[in-house]
């Protein structure tokens, strides 16, 4: 089996992981002692989840017991699934591989291998895996957060976004369905085939983001937009969801949505902290250039009120 180290090459305030990402370029398919199906070393358990683009399946290394979260993508297919005029599905899973090998945070799901046998149809990412539940699952359980959970995982999603946004990367997609919170009430984001890096600090967009209630209103016209900015847009959406259980702007269409987005005044529950009502107004406020920066946002009065301040690392 033919192995392949390949190390990143930084570039302006670019990330580096002090491990990097194995490329293995080949793969065998066989099956385990116990009956059940094996990529490598790799042996099957069970699928945790279908996305848009593959699935994510449990294996466990058969040399150590560690287990895996194996993402499984059908190159044919995704190069069929045009996404831009110039731009396939799979261009957004490399790139999805391509930021993914450069990023280590504790707040960042991390990628430790990558199975891509030309001879094959099939590309397989192999992510840490982590006992987790996504947000949103634990909203639809729980309803909304309470407060002073909902603030110990943002301050987890915040230092993240900081962290890729000091490396010049935007996620994109960022909502609580990537989100995951880890059985130590650790927050992770997950899923970047949305995610764009920029070389010279320029981060200039015109494709939409990954999903219609936590698009920015600047992103809902055919114009250039900031991607940092929209990020910062969709995290607040996202803390609005967890602390009242909704989407602030929301409508049975994505073009309904859109309009909601760009004309709908910001509505928010007379009981809200003060302090949180004045985070969520400079996140969601619809004018890119006015609205609250991540760092800000990590020294608001809400965030350091218990716990102390965010822990960045953008090391």
């Amino acid at each position: 089996m033919e192995e392949q180290s390949i190390p990143c090459t930084p570039r302006t305030a670019q990330a580096c992981k002090k491990i990097p990402v194995t490329v293995i370029t080949s793969v065998k398919h066989s099956k385990h002692s116990n009956g059940r199906k094996m990529i490598n070393e790799y042996v099957k358990e069970r699928k945790i989840n279908q996305g848009s683009y593959g699935r994510v399946v449990l294996y466990r290394n058969s040399n150590d017991g560690i287990p895996y979260a194996i993402k499984v993508v059908c190159k044919s297919r995704l190069r069929k699934l045009r996404i831009t005029q110039s731009e396939t599905a799979m261009t957004d899973v490399l790139r999805e591989v391509s930021i993914l090998k450069t990023l280590e945070h504790p707040n960042i799901i991390n990628l430790v291998e990558v199975i891509d046998d030309q001879k094959s149809d099939y590309m397989y990412m192999v992510l840490e895996y982590v006992e987790s539940s996504c947000m949103s699952n634990i909203s639809e359980t729980k309803g909304q957060i309470d407060e002073t959970t909902a603030r110990r995982y943002f301050k987890d999603v915040i230092a993240g976004l900081i962290y890729l946004h000091h490396h010049n990367i935007v996620h994109g997609d960022i909502k609580p369905e990537n989100l995951l919170v880890t059985t130590s009430g650790r927050v992770k984001i997950v899923d970047f085939s949305f995610g764009h890096a920029f070389e010279d600090g320029n981060d200039g967009l015109l494709r939409c983001p990954g999903t219609p209630a936590f698009t920015a209103p600047e992103c809902c016209s055919d114009t250039v937009y900031h991607g940092k900015a929209a990020d910062t847009w969709a995290v607040g959406v996202t803390l609005y969801f967890m602390v009242v259980g909704c989407c602030p702007f929301l409508a049975d269409s994505a073009p309904e949505t859109y309009d909601k987005i760009v004309n709908g005044p910001l509505s928010l529950p007379e009981e809200l902290n003060p302090d949180l009502k004045d985070l969520l107004q400079g996140l969601l406020c619809k004018d890119p250039t006015q609205r609250i920066t991540l760092n800000s946002a990590a020294e608001h009065p809400w965030m350091v009120k218990e716990g102390g301040p965010v822990p960045i690392n953008c090391i």
